[in-house]
């Protein structure tokens, strides 16, 4: 994860991260380099292992974080359930909105499937179009 301290602010406005070197004067790694690992198959199998076999334990750093910034997390996650909930609402609306407007439109669907597969040819009135060239 990016440290937002270790970030700057480029001329061009974007956020970049400040590569630090190893401890011990090696250089750092070129992007292409790691960006050229992340193809190679065997490297992400390996690194969706690792990260698998992590979900799930604890990392102990919420824990070492100061008691104001925990009370902060814990506060940001009841309005992140709060904010939950109310999705959840307006998914439920949503749903219900699509099946009143499903019943309206099953007649007209079915209309067309009839004239689609042939069985049905439409009237004079009902092939009337305000354009003549479609």
């Amino acid at each position: 994860m990016a440290d937002p301290e270790k970030q700057m602010i480029v001329e061009d406005g974007s956020e970049h991260e400040d590569v630090s070197s190893d401890e011990d004067g090696d250089k750092a790694i070129p992007a292409t380099t790691a960006a050229s690992l992340l193809q190679d198959p065997a490297v992400m199998a390996a690194l969706q292992g690792k990260l698998g076999s992590m979900v799930g334990q604890a990392s102990g750093y919420i824990q070492s974080l100061p008691a104001p910034v925990k009370k902060r997390i814990k506060a940001l996650k009841k309005i992140q359930l709060e904010a939950t909930k109310i999705e959840a609402q307006f998914y439920e609306e949503v749903h219900l909105l699509e099946c009143k407007y499903h019943e309206k439109f099953g007649p007209l669907y079915t209309k067309r499937a009839t004239i689609t597969k042939g069985d049905y040819e439409p009237n004079e009135d009902e092939c009337e179009w305000p354009s003549d060239s479609e």
